[in-house]
């Protein structure tokens, strides 16, 4: 089994798509030497990991400085909910100098606690909720800090594999491996798996045992017990947290790549070159992970070897989420021989995939479209916040839908999906018209009117990535 990565990602790429990062995330003010220095550091941090996959770092924390920590504070979501300090970004941003001195003091003689995290329940697509943990902002600062000098030394040891929440990585790179392996590699059987509250089950004793193999500095490492046992609050009550790590928090993606590279990542690739009787390919984005199989009985043996894989560091694979399908080149002829009807699906990142043919019939494809109930999920929240904002102005309306729209066109703009995008542009159009008829106007609008405001604002179905292997090629 040879080691898999159609887009053939470069280590030497980290240091691009870290400095791209930290220059959108500067302050409009000139660059500083300081600040310069303060990036070089983080580079040379990281190609010395590069160089020694044993070493273990022990002076770390001066990294955090003040620079560092203003930076960060420019990198936040400036539109983000308020934690349990109720500060706005734009009200920790008054006097930010003193403010970020302060912290800078706490941190560097160990007086530094966190808040708690707020917990908030938003609804998912299946219908279920899902927790969400909103932190202070000052604790947002220290985090994202702190992810940045982790990230430097972990980015030379992740798996290739790995695309979630990653430096110069995104979703539609995972998505095209995955097209790649199917449509080219030997792979007739895909093992989709599922995680079930893997966020909530992440243990803090095997975290830090994880993070150990790395970092030595007792500093940051009792600053990440601080942050991993800050505890939540919910509905005015705080709770202690034993296990897991908040959803929605800056650091919590980090800490999960680094949980699973331990746990699953470097398992499964000696997994597949020891045991494996066939091709085995992995493409992992965070918690949600995708195998392809060359036969059956790998599949069979890796799914169980997993189960108990994950069960020795507290995870469990979801029941009803996580199967094994016979998915690929062969998989209609062979179901039809036996019965079986049509090939099954499975979803990843958003989309379904199924198995299909070129035009022409002149191979096998992979078809992508959204998912069913993402879909319908996007269009009731849509019409929920026309009804909401039902009195605004309707060019405020449009400039709105035309952000959705265009954010929806954005992502799911593949070859192939564009019945599906039309589907959802036309309920939002007819969702929107709806919604001003109710307005009680003496002359409603009509479908004349509706359709030069359509034109005018939302934006019309395209697709805006090209297939995987024309990619692949640029």
């Amino acid at each position: 089994m040879t080691y898999f990565n159609p887009l053939c990602h470069q280590r030497s790429q980290w240091s691009e798509g870290f400095w791209l990062r930290e220059s959108l995330s500067k302050p409009t003010e000139t660059l500083t030497q300081s600040k310069e220095e303060t990036g070089r550091a983080l580079h040379r941090l990281h190609e010395v990991a590069k160089r020694d996959s044993h070493l273990t770092f022990n002076n770390l924390l001066h990294h955090l400085s003040i620079e560092k920590l203003t930076r960060a504070y420019y990198a936040l979501n400036r539109k983000a909910a308020k934690g349990v300090d109720e500060q706005s970004w734009d009200d920790y941003g008054e006097n930010l100098q003193e403010k970020v001195s302060a912290l800078h003091t706490k941190l560097h003689t160990q007086r530094y606690q966190p808040q708690p995290t707020k917990r908030v329940w938003i609804p998912k697509a299946s219908g279920q909720l899902r927790p969400i943990g909103i932190t202070a902002i000052e604790d947002k600062v220290v985090q994202q800090a702190l992810v940045w000098v982790m990230e430097s030394i972990y980015e030379a040891d992740f798996l290739g594999f790995s695309y979630g929440f990653r430096p110069n990585r995104n979703p539609h790179q995972a998505l095209d491996v995955v097209y790649i392996a199917l449509t080219e590699k030997k792979v007739s059987w895909v093992l989709d798996a599922d995680i079930q509250g893997f966020f909530d089950h992440i243990d803090h004793g095997w975290m830090m045992k994880f993070i150990e193999h790395r970092i030595s500095d007792k500093r940051i490492l009792g600053l990440l017990k601080k942050i991993l046992k800050a505890g939540v609050i919910e509905e005015g009550k705080w709770s202690k947290t034993r296990i897991g790590t908040p959803q929605g928090a800056v650091i919590s993606p980090l800490l999960a790549n680094i949980y699973l590279h331990y746990v699953l990542d470097l398992w499964a690739h000696q997994w597949r070159r020891k045991y494996a009787r066939g091709e085995v390919y992995i493409v992992r984005y965070a918690d949600d992970f995708v195998l392809g199989f060359q036969y059956r009985i790998d599949g069979e043996h890796f799914h169980q070897a997993l189960i108990e894989r994950l069960k020795c560091f507290g995870l469990t694979l979801h029941p009803e989420k996580t199967r094994l399908i016979e998915f690929g080149r062969f998989a209609e002829s062979n179901r039809r021989e036996r019965g079986a009807g049509k090939p099954e699906t499975f979803d990843f990142l958003g989309f379904t995939h199924l198995c299909s043919n070129k035009r022409n019939n002149k191979g096998f494809s992979v078809r992508r479209q959204t998912i069913s109930k993402r879909l319908r999920a996007t269009v009731k929240r849509i019409k929920e916040q026309l009804k909401r904002n039902n009195m605004f102005n309707v060019h405020r309306q449009g400039r709105w839908l035309r952000k959705v729209m265009q954010g929806l066109i954005n992502y799911y703009g593949v070859p192939g999906n564009s019945t599906a995008l039309a589907r959802l542009r036309t309920e939002m159009c007819c969702n929107w018209r709806k919604s001003l008829r109710r307005r009680g106007n003496k002359r409603p609008i009509n479908w004349l009117q509706m359709t030069k405001l359509i034109n005018r604002w939302i934006p019309k179905v395209s697709v805006v990535h090209p297939y995987p292997n024309q990619r692949r090629c640029v």
